[in-house]
């Protein structure tokens, strides 16, 4: 991803922590398309990434920007992958990590956290939850808080997958792109992505539309969406297979919002067994590994195509977030 180290923040070469990250395939989805009537359907596949998931683009960014400024201790809550991407970029950049996330998170992403020296809180809750462990800790020892939103260095990272999809797409943004939003950083990196494309003059036409996919049981983004609400209501009783999704209330969910509002996109619920259904179909016709987050957009593209959001002659983009090797534990995936 550092390609575009022009249009990211850090100024020295010397401070940029990278381990491969970005450039991930975009890949046309021949048969997935050919099934729900979207011929021009792709998947942007994050799991070849660093630790399996979108998130190192946000971690290889936020840790080199706190290399740039001195930073020793970085803190952050996770429902799993954050903590993980930062915890391996923190061990290749000299930086300390202490990272807090539910005691149910998937068990690759507190193994990953302790491997790579993270200092690991496990919180019984959800990572709002976590968030308060984290905002204590960052008041008692004075460590960086790079809590989601608390800096802006993850956005830019994650802003790289809107670069990219554009640069595999000729410069010419697709019609739609269905984001799974936990917190929504990635959305609102790829929105500020064609925002800045669209003023470079590097990109034709429209900004896409942005979609947002959550699961029913933690959907407080398309409720607020639905009920034309410009934030977002705290979630009760959080609950879903994508452990990604799990977040009861974003704290950028006004941008996300307006993310949407303003590319003319929407916001659509999918069940857990549409879920685990969509896994299936991105393993059997499309030969992508998607943990239940990236899964999520399928199921939504599912829904939203019967609901006439989608058309078949639109190019759209699934966002794969994430390997589903990132979910070891047997009968995960289980309907």
């Amino acid at each position: 991803m550092w390609r575009y180290r022009e249009l990211l923040p850090v100024e020295r070469a010397a401070d940029v922590v990278s381990l491969g990250e970005g450039g991930t395939p975009l890949l046309r989805a021949a048969a997935l398309g050919s099934r729900l009537g979207l011929p021009g359907l792709f998947v942007k596949d994050e799991g070849p990434n660093p630790t399996g998931t979108f998130k190192a683009r946000g971690a290889s960014c936020g840790i080199s920007m706190a290399r740039a400024l001195g930073i020793e201790e970085v803190a952050l809550p996770s429902a799993g992958n954050a903590g993980a991407a930062w915890a391996c970029y923190g061990a290749a950049g000299g930086v300390k990590v202490h990272v807090a996330m539910p005691t149910d998170a998937p068990l690759s992403n507190r193994l990953e956290a302790e491997r790579y020296g993270a200092e690991l809180t496990l919180v019984d809750g959800l990572i709002s939850d976590a968030g308060k462990v984290i905002g204590a800790g960052v008041a008692e020892h004075g460590w960086f808080d790079a809590s989601t939103l608390k800096e802006p260095y993850r956005i830019e990272g994650k802003k790289t997958l809107g670069l990219e999809i554009a640069e595999q797409l000729g410069w010419q943004g697709p019609d739609a792109i269905v984001y799974p939003a936990g917190g929504g950083v990635g959305l609102i990196g790829i929105w500020r992505a064609f925002e800045q494309l669209s003023a470079l003059g590097w990109v034709r036409g429209p900004v896409p539309r942005l979609i947002v996919t959550q699961a029913e049981g933690c959907a407080p983004l398309v409720k607020a969406f639905v009920e034309g609400k410009e934030v977002s209501e705290y979630w009760e009783g959080a609950e879903t297979i994508a452990a990604g999704l799990r977040v009861p209330h974003a704290l950028g969910d006004f941008l996300v919002l307006r993310a949407i509002r303003e590319t003319g996109g929407t916001a659509v619920a999918v069940s857990d067994d549409a879920i685990r259904e969509a896994v299936s179909l991105f393993d059997r016709e499309a030969g992508v590994s998607a943990a239940p987050e990236g899964a999520a957009t399928l199921a939504a593209a599912v829904a939203l195509r019967e609901r006439r959001d989608l058309h078949a002659d639109e190019t759209v983009v699934l966002i794969n977030t994430g390997s589903a090797l990132k979910y070891p534990e047997p009968g995960t995936f289980a309907p």
